[in-house]
């Protein structure tokens, strides 16, 4: 996925209000930009660190620029707008990137699913084969030694789609469950049971029941976002 144009580059200041952070650039300019991402974001918006931002068109926007990418104290890049990550799953399937997840004829996203009011994020079909449904997540927290996990705090929302995943796999329908990684320092990914024991232990039952599990590293730039890499994914 390339952005737009070239991210423009600052000193991250502070994360606050759940949706705003404050950088300041090269030239000691403070400003306030949005921020995508609902999570905690632990170790992707330290303050002193550098962060990469777009800017909107949209002379109706309140702020007009948006955090992108941040960094750690390692020189890690991460994208911690999670809109990305969606667009850029499609973009690998689309490539046939995700081998997996070839050899089908239509890409639908964002389709009413399952018995909890749920939007899988892709609906993959085929004349010969059983419909796909793909829940996407976006991968941020690097804790020690290229150990990534998901998620980085309790989510009802993500044990309500393992639930729904776990339903499709009943009714025949293929399951998968791909974990995005949009951080340069993640090597394997788990699920967090330290952080959500419930979510993990659903991705469990998930997996018994025939959830697929797949977890695929981005390229991130200031120019672009790209999956590229499968990872390991342990228990």
């Amino acid at each position: 996925m390339l952005f737009p144009a070239p991210l423009q580059s600052a000193t991250l200041l502070k994360r606050y209000k759940r949706f705003l952070v404050d950088l300041r650039d090269e030239d000691g300019n403070e400003f306030t930009v949005h921020c995508a991402n609902t999570g905690k974001m632990t170790g992707c918006a330290e303050p002193g660190v550098h962060a990469y931002y777009s800017t909107s068109d949209n002379a109706k926007r309140k702020y007009p620029h948006s955090l992108e990418l941040s960094s750690n104290a390692q020189g890690d890049l991460i994208c911690v707008n999670t809109a990305v990550a969606n667009k850029v799953a499609i973009e690998a399937i689309n490539n046939d990137v995700i081998e997996e997840l070839q050899g089908y004829e239509q890409l639908h996203s964002e389709v009413k699913y399952g018995a909890e009011n749920s939007r899988i994020d892709i609906l993959l079909r085929a004349a010969d084969k059983a419909d796909c449904y793909i829940e996407v997540k976006s991968v941020t927290l690097l804790e020690h030694s290229g150990q990534g996990y998901f998620p980085d705090a309790q989510t009802l929302r993500g044990q309500k789609h393992l639930r729904e995943l776990i339903a499709m796999r009943q009714q025949e329908k293929r399951a998968v469950l791909l974990f995005a990684v949009l951080h340069s320092g993640i090597n394997q990914v788990s699920a967090a049971a330290h952080i959500d024991p419930v979510y993990a232990d659903l991705l469990r039952q998930a997996q018994q029941a025939g959830v697929e599990v797949l977890a695929y590293k981005a390229r991130i730039s200031a120019e672009e976002v790209t999956l590229t890499q499968r990872l390991a994914f342990q228990d």
